[in-house]
């Protein structure tokens, strides 16, 4: 389906889709897409489908509509296409797929007959890629051209390595510094919110004991209006800048400023200068520092940052749509679940307050029952969210896996009972007190003891067994969970530990588990499943059976002996 994505403005990370009507875009909430930016109208454009993909219509908006930068009144849209309106920048994505070109005849792999033999291999990393060529002369343009070419290599490595934008423009200013000999620099990005540019790096030469950097807005402005690098070198000659500014009275003789020119526009500046202390040694006659190669330079190292600068954004973007969209996903799926517990909390209590109207022993024991199921209910939910939600470390501490098993087999016996489900437990002699957290492994196993009786509730003959098993060379210990219920079909054996994936239907969160994965997980262990449809299922909680002697599971620290 065709869809708009926000990838700059107050909503950014936000995916429209665009159906089969027409769909209008402004402040108001009215409109089919209504956007948070004061710059765009209350009824700013329209999407109108058409045979072949969609066109976009300004409806005599005040700030209009940009298509790729320029101002349109109707256009029809490709996939790629930018769309300004305001602060607000949209990438519009089409919903046609692009055509298949068969290219089998014109590229082939040809095998040892070619005489073709490998000279000489580098990886990226190699130093030698822009060493010196062999050879005593060496023009002054190839060595420049190198040493452009070696910094832009190196900026390219840079941006392609970092996701996190002060991180990566801290480098891209060592890179200046390294190969320009500038003494004072500075990048700027532009605010989305304000639209201003605000600094995000500086760095000077002499540390920071220097003089505050204080850049002119002459200059700034000629950069971002103009989209054009400058290099200014003795500012009070040069006719662009007021004589009598604050270029010239902060002491600056030389300057390049460039923008970060990328795909949608510019997104910042960068700024180096030499520094001279104001009034000190305007009138000096040195030699220049920086001259047009400087300046070609900085500009295409500006476009190189300003792509990864987007692309960063455009990430950043995409994780925020992501995390938007389980976020909404979590809500709605807890906000059922919980809305079916406080209707089961308000039944039972209703039944409460007529017995005790009646004085009826019976109503109120049943009324209060009902409350009881539902509190256990959203008491689970709340452990299981805290559970799956907190990174820890188990406490590993000696425990009797024994002792954990049968105290969730007499917490679910009366569960089981009322279900019309058998559950029978076998404890283990042999099992030795092994290191394992006592109260996440006793989650671990409820949560899939539950699950096995739900599965049977209802079925002729339903039963449940659980039992420990050791592994054959005593490396790993394992509960395991039987159940003749109906059953997990082959596609869904892969979602059953999947967050929110439930096939109770209301009484289920879809929590229990991934919970009991991320415990075993966290015990280093992993849990397997075997099932058949009609036939039932066995789930394998396997842990790594470490003793606290540091022996293994063949330890004979502190025995088990089976209760009796």
């Amino acid at each position: 389906m065709a869809s708009l994505f926000v990838i700059q403005g107050r909503d950014q990370g936000k995916r429209f889709e665009l159906g089969e009507s027409v769909c209008t875009v402004g402040r108001d909430n009215h409109n089919s897409i209504q956007l948070r930016d004061t710059e765009i109208s209350r009824q700013h454009a329209q999407f109108r489908p058409l045979e072949d993909g969609f066109e976009v219509v300004d409806l005599k908006s005040s700030n209009g509509v940009f298509i790729n930068s320029r101002r349109v009144e109707q256009q029809s849209l490709k996939t790629g296409d930018r769309i300004q309106m305001g602060r607000t920048m949209l990438i519009f994505t089409g919903n046609s797929s692009p055509p298949v070109i068969d290219i089998s005849g014109a590229v082939g792999i040809v095998g040892e007959a070619a005489e073709s033999r490998i000279v000489q291999s580098l990886s990226h990393e190699g130093s030698g890629v822009f060493g010196s060529i062999e050879g005593e002369a060496e023009s002054p343009w190839l060595a420049r051209a190198k040493s452009n070419l070696q910094v832009m290599y190196r900026t390219a490595l840079a941006v392609s390595h970092t996701l996190d934008i002060d991180q990566l423009l801290h480098r891209i200013m060592e890179l200046i510094f390294e190969w320009v000999e500038t003494d004072r620099g500075c990048i700027m990005l532009v605010d989305q919110e304000s639209n201003e540019l605000v600094p995000r790096v500086h760095k000077s030469r002499q540390g920071d004991g220097e003089s505050r950097l204080l850049i002119s807005r002459t200059i700034l402005d000629y950069v971002t209006e103009h989209n054009e690098g400058v290099l200014t070198s003795d500012a009070k000659d040069d006719d662009r800048w007021d004589a009598g500014g604050s270029i010239v009275t902060m002491g600056v003789r030389e300057a390049i400023c460039v923008p970060l020119q990328g795909r949608y526009g510019v997104v910042g500046v960068i700024y180096i200068d030499t520094y001279t202390p104001p009034g000190k040694l305007l009138t000096q006659t040195s030699p220049n520092r920086f001259n047009e190669e400087h300046l070609k330079l900085m500009v295409a190292i500006g476009h190189q940052a300003a792509l990864a600068v987007e692309d960063t954004s455009y990430y950043s973007a995409m994780v925020q749509s992501e995390r938007l969209a389980a976020m909404g996903q979590t809500i709605a799926t807890l906000s059922h679940h919980i809305k079916n517990i406080l209707q089961g909390i308000r039944g039972g209590s209703y039944l409460i307050e007529e017995g005790l109207k009646a004085t009826e022993m019976e109503v109120i024991r049943k009324g209060w029952s009902i409350v009881e199921k539902n509190q256990e209910k959203i008491s689970n939910l709340v452990m299981d969210m805290l559970s799956f939600s907190k990174e820890r470390e188990p406490d590993m501490v000696p425990n009797d896996l024994n002792n954990i098993v049968n105290d969730v087999v007499e917490l679910m016996s009366n569960r089981a009972k009322d279900a019309g489900v058998i559950l029978s437990w076998a404890a283990n002699e042999t099992v030795t007190k092994l290191l394992l957290d006592e109260d996440a492994l006793h989650r671990a196993v409820l949560n899939v003891v539950t699950n096995a009786i739900d599965a049977c509730e209802g079925r002729e003959k339903a039963e449940v067994s659980v039992s420990i098993e050791w592994a054959s060379d005593k490396s790993n210990i394992a509960v395991v969970v039987a159940d003749n219920g109906g059953g997990i079909p082959p596609e869904d054996l892969k979602k059953i530990f999947s967050v929110f994936e439930s096939r109770k239907g209301n009484r289920g969160t879809g929590l229990g588990l991934p919970v009991s994965q991320k415990i075993v997980n966290e015990h280093g262990g992993d849990i397997d499943v075997e099932s058949e449809v009609g036939v039932g299922s066995r789930f394998i909680l396997r842990i790594p059976a470490v003793s606290p002697s540091g022996t293994g599971g063949t330890g004979k620290t502190g025995v088990f002996e089976p209760p009796e």
